[in-house]
């Protein structure tokens, strides 16, 4: 061995080697494992993001630069700013609602002994697709009473507290005693007399439409002092009857109204039975008998749910339905966490149940109240599904939302791919801030 006041150095003894880094090694390993799933994000994510970026300055066949152009035209075309418009409607009032929803069923849910099969009754819609909700309301909201179940309900509801028309479209032929009087109403050409039956008969009525009660149409009786007659419908099923002849197999018009009219002013009325006949007292002698136009009015129909108005709020609901439950279902689990002491120390000191909910509850759920905001926040501004499905083509430009636009921009034969990159930016751009939001949100609450 040298020694080191003589300026030598220390041998190194046999067999013994340099040991590598563990530190090193671990981030080797660490890279190794990563490796895969970066290249991934890599071709995935990082690279569509920046060609969308980057294709978003080029005109729509790609070959020249536009600048700003597309952006420009997002915020100038009446298509596209209509869709910007829903996104903002959809982007407050959607998981507003929803939040609220889930938060009202969690805590109601908990004072009642059915509330598990109630959660399970509302997060069901979760386990399916939203093509198929789509596919769903798009029934739902069908107009045709007989096939839209909101309609059907509407109408029901409507038809009960008033009085629908009976005979829609029913009108009588020429060669009837009856002509036009203005407004949809009909009116006998001459002046009827007691004691003389009338005939009031109508064509233009479908027999599956008519009165399920009604009879078989008869011919009134003469009755002293008093104005008779028959409402009937002047068709034979198979052919083969006569005009202004009753014939075996015709049906009368039950319910219509007849008015007996003199000088402009209505002297009596009645309403024909189920076999068509009706009696008018003497006071219609020397009048005109009139079917008046309330006979022949189009029938409700409902509401345009799928209407240029009414569209957009009629796909929240649908949104609602399926993810209200989604909210119920993570408050619930927020709920089940708060300390029950402090809300019995507060009914104790006095509070009632609504103080208990907004002093306690509520405050104590602010962080996953939170969360679930800014997660539906998130959804609804990618929604596309349910607008694509259930918002007819004659109403998707009223219901249009960017990610609809998008679609509709890049895809087709009129394909406009800057235009269509554009949208997709400044998809990126909305749903950054909300994703800073919760990403800083999630670290406080870890530091807690």
């Amino acid at each position: 061995m040298t020694s080191a006041a003589t300026g030598g150095t220390t041998p190194v003894p046999p067999g013994t080697h340099k040991r590598k880094s563990v530190t090193g090694t671990r981030k080797l390993v660490a890279a190794g494992f990563l490796l895969p799933a970066l290249v991934l994000l890599g071709a995935l994510v990082v690279y569509p993001i920046g060609y969308s970026v980057y294709r978003s300055f080029f005109d729509k066949s790609g070959d020249s630069f536009a600048g700003f152009d597309n952006y420009v035209e997002i915020f100038t075309d009446d298509t596209i700013l209509t869709a910007v418009q829903n996104n903002a409607i959809w982007v407050v009032v959607a998981p507003t609602v929803a939040t609220a929803l889930g938060l009202i069923f969690a805590v109601l849910t908990e004072r009642v002994r059915w509330g598990t099969a109630f959660k399970l009754i509302v997060f069901m819609p979760m386990a399916i697709s939203m093509l198929a909700a789509g596919i769903i309301f798009r029934l739902v909201y069908e107009q045709d009473p007989d096939r839209g179940v909101a309609n059907a309900v509407w109408v029901g509801v409507h038809d009960t507290f008033n009085e629908s028309a009976g005979f829609p479209n029913a009108h009588p032929l020429p060669v009837h005693p009856l002509e036009p009087a203005g407004g949809g109403a009909f009116i006998t050409k001459d002046p009827v007399r007691a004691g003389s039956p009338v005939q009031l008969p109508l064509v233009g009525v479908a027999p599956a439409k008519m009165p399920s009660d009604a009879g078989t149409a008869r011919a009134a009786t003469a009755e002293d002092g008093r104005v008779t007659g028959t409402a009937w419908l002047d068709f034979t099923r198979g052919g083969g009857g006569r005009p202004n002849v009753i014939d075996t197999r015709e049906l009368g018009l039950k319910g219509i109204a007849v008015e007996a009219v003199k000088d402009g002013k209505v002297v009596a009325s009645a309403t024909a039975g189920a076999d068509g006949t009706f009696s008018l007292p003497a006071a219609a002698d020397g009048a005109q008998l009139r079917l008046p136009e309330a006979n022949f009015r189009e029938p409700y129909n409902g509401v345009d749910w799928l209407g240029p108005s009414l569209v957009t709020p009629a796909i929240i609901g649908s949104y609602l339905w399926m993810w209200a439950g989604f909210a119920m279902v993570l408050i619930a689990a927020g709920l089940a966490s708060v300390p029950r002491e402090l809300m019995e120390a507060a009914r104790v000191d006095g509070a009632n149940e609504w103080q208990v909910f907004r002093r306690i509850t509520v405050p104590l759920l602010a962080p996953v109240l939170a969360v679930v905001l800014v997660t539906l926040m998130i959804n609804v501004l990618k929604i596309f599904d349910l607008v694509f499905i259930i918002a007819p083509g004659s109403s998707q430009d009223d219901a249009n939302v960017l990610a609809l636009q998008l679609y509709r921009s890049s895809f087709g034969t009129d394909a406009d791919l800057g235009v269509g990159s554009a949208i997709a930016v400044l998809l990126l751009l909305l749903v950054i801030p909300v994703m800073l939001f919760n990403v800083r949100r999630m670290r406080k609450e870890t530091r807690r």
